[in-house]
């Protein structure tokens, strides 16, 4: 029947490197939309970091934000799926206060800190979002559902022990990603871009194969596998590309425009793709 619903992620994939949206993708999404296919975005921020870009591109339709933790329409602000992390998370984040490194939550779509650290500063210029301040976020996690736990480090590989301890603790009952390589992010284990996708396809009654998904992280490795169509954006690492059916120009070459012509629009690819070839 051919694409019926495509969900794009948005950092290091629809965004490029400044944190834009290029023209050229704008067209090609509101040329799809107008074809009756709907587009969503597939994002690990938080949803209203990601809705601004939704409203821009004209999407109504369930945003998968948080890694898949929250659905949640764009108009409406119906909710279509809400798995918060649950009762393990003020044991998950007294670890990682343990492992003495940076975390900061999020409880009812705020981003939440302990202090003005500069990861925390960083983190919220990026989503562009103000930081909310509280006093002891583990004491708040036994009272309010935290929709998903992030720690940061730019020392790389000081994470990779961490990651490693997480997921041989609480593997089968969280889902553990890193959406960059400075990013470690713990989420309810059917918190994940691929059961949401699944989720919103159904909602709309459209098959796994009419589905077209594009991604750049570790995290978007179980949308890529799950989607009829998997792309990755030629900046992705190896085993994201791997786990995807075709793989298209980079974030900073307009990759998901190269994509969306050549596989949903069917027009003739761009310079992009030809050097691809």
């Amino acid at each position: 029947m051919g694409i019926r619903l495509v969900a794009i992620d948005l950092d290091d994939t629809l965004l490029d490197s400044g944190l834009r949206i290029s023209p050229r993708c704008v067209s090609d999404i509101e040329n799809i939309r107008q074809q009756g296919i709907l587009v969503t975005l597939a994002t690990g921020r938080m949803y209203r970091s990601a809705l601004p870009f939704a409203l821009k591109l004209g999407m109504n339709i369930p945003l998968i934000t948080y890694q898949g933790a929250l659905v949640k329409d764009t108009y409406s602000q119906e909710v279509l799926y809400f798995r918060p992390v649950g009762e393990l998370a003020p044991t998950v984040m007294e670890f990682l206060r343990e492992q003495g490194v940076y975390f900061h939550t999020y409880f009812d779509d705020q981003l939440c800190v302990e202090s003005d650290s500069p990861e925390a500063i960083a983190y919220s210029q990026l989503a562009g979002v103000e930081l909310t301040f509280m006093p002891d976020l583990i004491k708040a996690s036994r009272s309010l559902p935290a929709f998903k736990i992030m720690a940061i480090s730019n020392q790389t590989s000081s994470l990779d022990p961490i990651e490693a301890d997480l997921r041989e603790r609480f593997g089968q009952e969280l889902f553990i990603t890193r959406s960059k390589l400075h990013y470690l992010e713990i989420m309810h284990r059917d918190a994940n871009k691929a059961r949401a996708l699944q989720l919103v396809a159904e909602h709309y009654g459209i098959k796994q194969a009419d589905v077209l998904a594009i991604g750049d992280s570790y995290n978007d490795v179980g949308m890529l596998a799950w989607a009829g169509t998997g792309i990755a954006v030629g900046n992705a690492p190896p085993l994201v590309k791997e786990a995807a059916d075709h793989v298209t120009a980079s974030n900073d070459e307009d990759g998901v425009a190269e994509a969306l012509e050549k596989w949903v629009l069917h027009t003739e690819p761009g310079p992009a793709a030809q050097r691809q070839a």
